[in-house]
């Protein structure tokens, strides 16, 4: 640590240590520390002092030094609830006397009442205001936060010289809607900009005014042309839900009215407009045809595949003909279609080159590559399954490659293709493989273990590091950003929380990281504390990252229904991270996240005690949470692959997806349609193999929680229960 961060940190760590000790004598001492402290977050850029407001003129000027850092009596709880309230009701008058309250007395959550008190009169505020509003917060989330609203409010109201003072003092900078405001300024001032806002442009997976103002400004001054703004039709064709449609007549916008309202009777009926007589305007005619069988692909692939087989694919042209086969494949692999293969071995097969050029990589997204992977893993055959997977995975962005599942099945088809074709270049193919395998199997997650297996080792947890020092845990308690996430979380304002908290771990060390995990896991914020552990990079402590709350009742539960304790442990993990106190928007509750109606129908067979108010009790959520699980295990022939997957995404799913060929259940594991309940799955069967080693087993291993391979339910299995 630097002298600089040892001077502003060490007096309020001071603080901190003695809150810890208890001792009054040190307490006393700690309490002068804390009053020469320096402001712990100053701006990083100075900010020159702005004409007082007539809102703030009253009001006594207040420091993040002068904000307490004990906890909030109730009196100053009430305000600060009743400052959310207003401001989420836009009760001006309320909130502004909220304010002038909080500031009086220096509340440690004086800078959210300030913050959303401007917030709902930011339309109408001047640039003074929010400068003064800087200076009085500098360095906190709340500076940077408003400093995100004020760029997109001036950025609408096209006040560039406003956006141009505050852009550079953005530190966030995570706004797509800034990023396109700040890019057309630099248009404006007469930068080459092109490739900058295109791939800012094909980012965006909505519509935002920010970029929607730069792409039409830029296609106006003919920095954009027809070919880009198709090729941004193209990637929102492949975008799901309302999203995708808003992208997409965003972009057939910028073209003109007649493009805008043909795109609108696209969306209403892709089939209908794939069918029709063909009374499109010609310069648009194939592009428009081809973003429709794409959509029309989404909901039916075969009927899509038909229309592009025998009416269009000689029409539209190559470059169409191969895009439109690749997102078909695409939505054919999602709905597990082994025609899929075929479809994407079409899309290749219709590349052309353009004259005198070598044929270039094909312009698909990722996800279109990734589903190709995946159909080829699933339903490909021979030596030519891994060829397909090893075409689509090189095609990939270096991004999308670099992922762990990637480099994974990269490995297996060079080692695959390699032994399939003995000599010097196979041996050469074959230790490179290996030596990706080596280099993932270091990784805590399911492709790291994976890898450690299939070398035959034993993947090793990694080393504890060093406990964290009193002086360490002093330094995260004296950090105002996360004693006002802390603050916040205390009065249920979680959204506000978590927003605070990581923006306060930006920049931190890995030991600084621990520290602040630590206090959370102090508190039981296993939510935090886990989240916060996963960030560190070279210093894992696995104890931290996969804490066991709740254990004697866990194993307890698990053991009464007849499961591993280990796999429960990892379940909720990943359902609530040991919250009990959770509830989904679809008003699933308790550890393991039970929805009232299944809670009901699985106590009642479980024989257990139940009113709808024992829901979120620990004990009762997990006997009947496990019971529950071991239903749906039992139901799924033992798989807990199957089993977590019909935990998240209901049990009637799995057993559609289990038809088709046996395969390996890593294989069924990457084809589970629905990228939540495939990053799901993976993370459970990961949790539950180092739970497994924490708590007593030797070493974490993956492959035999997997289980055999996974197809058709065998004729002599008995049908699956009817599980809610």
């Amino acid at each position: 640590m630097s002298d600089s961060r040892l001077a502003t940190f060490a007096p309020l760590a001071f603080a901190a240590l003695a809150l810890l000790s208890g001792s009054p004598a040190f307490s006393q001492a700690a309490a002068q520390a804390a009053a020469q402290a320096q402001p712990v977050a100053a701006a990083p850029q100075a900010v020159p002092p702005a004409p007082a407001a007539p809102e703030a003129a009253a009001l006594p000027p207040v420091t993040p030094a002068d904000a307490p850092t004990g906890n909030a009596t109730n009196a100053s709880d009430d305000v600060i609830r009743d400052a959310h309230d207003a401001f989420l009701r836009h009760d001006r008058a309320r909130l502004s006397e909220l304010r002038a309250t909080a500031f009086a007395n220096h509340l440690a959550l004086a800078p959210w009442v300030d913050y959303w008190e401007l917030t709902n009169r930011l339309g109408e505020v001047s640039s003074d205001e929010i400068e003064q509003f800087y200076v009085r917060w500098p360095g906190s989330y709340v500076e940077d936060r408003l400093r995100n609203d004020w760029l997109l409010e001036v950025g609408h109201r096209q006040d560039w010289d406003a956006f141009k003072r505050d852009y550079p003092r953005f530190r966030m900078n995570d706004d797509r809607s800034v990023s396109c405001y700040a890019t057309l300024i630099a248009h404006l001032a007469g930068q080459d900009v092109h490739e900058l806002a295109l791939a800012q442009w094909m980012a965006v997976k909505d519509i935002d005014g920010g970029c929607q103002l730069m792409a039409q400004t830029l296609y106006d001054d003919k920095v954009f042309t027809d070919a880009d703004v198709w090729r941004r039709l193209r990637q929102a064709a492949d975008l799901p839900g309302k999203g995708g449609e808003r992208a997409l007549h965003g972009a057939a916008q910028i073209l003109g009215k007649p493009a805008a309202k043909e795109m609108a009777a696209l969306l209403d009926n892709p089939a209908r407009f794939v069918t029709r007589k063909s009374d499109i305007a010609a310069t648009r005619r194939n592009d428009m045809i081809t973003i429709a069988l794409a959509r029309m692909g989404a909901n039916d692939p075969p009927a899509a595949a038909l229309q592009l087989q025998e009416r269009w694919q000689q029409v539209i042209g190559a470059d169409n003909t191969a895009w439109a086969w690749g997102v078909i494949a695409k939505h054919g692999a999602q709905s597990l279609l082994p025609d899929a293969v075929d479809w994407a071995d079409r899309a290749w097969a219709a590349r052309k080159p353009h004259k005198g050029e070598k044929l270039a990589p094909p312009d698909w997204s990722d996800d279109v590559l990734a589903w190709h992977a995946r159909a080829a893993l699933r339903a490909g055959t021979g030596t030519q399954r891994w060829k397909d997977v090893e075409r689509a995975i090189d095609a990939m962005s270096p991004a999308e490659r670099a992922a762990d599942n990637w480099i994974y099945w990269r490995a297996q088809a060079e080692l695959a293709l390699a032994l399939a074709t003995p000599g010097a270049e196979s041996n050469a193919a074959v230790a490179e493989a290996r030596r990706q395998l080596k280099a993932l199997s270091s990784s805590v997650s399911f492709y790291g273990l994976l890898a450690a297996e299939d070398l035959g080792t034993q993947f090793v947890l990694p080393p504890r590091p060093v406990p964290i020092t009193p002086l360490e845990r002093g330094f995260a308690h004296a950090n105002p950003g996360l004693q006002r996430a802390l603050a916040l979380d205390a009065l249920d304002m979680r959204d506000e929380s978590r927003r605070e908290w990581n923006y306060s771990l930006r920049g931190m060390s890995d030991r600084e990281l621990m520290a602040a995990a630590q206090w959370a896991c102090d508190l039981s914020d296993w939510q935090l504390c886990i989240n916060t552990s996963e960030r560190t990079k070279t210093e894992i402590d696995i104890a931290q990252r996969y804490p066991m709350p709740f254990r004697r009742d866990i194993v307890e539960a698990a053991g009464n229904a007849g499961l591993d304790p280990a796999f429960v442990f990892g379940l909720i993990r990943q359902e609530t991270r040991f919250m009990g106190n959770m509830r989904s928007a679809v008003g699933a509750n308790g550890l393991m996240q039970l929805m009232p109606r299944t809670a009901k129908w699985a106590a009642n067979k479980a024989g257990i005690a139940y009113r709808p108010d024992l829901i979120t009790d620990s004990s009762t959520n997990l006997r009947i949470g496990s019971f529950y699980l071991k239903l749906v295990l039992d139901s799924l022939g033992g798989s807990d692959p199957m089993a977590a997957a019909a935990y998240n995404a209901g049990p009637a799913r799995p057993r559609r997806w289990r038809g088709g060929p046996m395969l390996a259940p890593e294989v069924w594991t990457e084809n589970v349609p629905f990228y939540e309940t495939r990053d799901y799955v993976k993370k459970v069967m990961t949790n539950a193999a180092i739970y497994a080693a924490l708590l007593g087993n030797k070493g974490p291993q993956l492959r035999p929680r997997l289980g055999p391979q996974i197809g058709p339910r065998d004729a002599e299995q008995p049908p699956a229960a009817d599980i809610p």
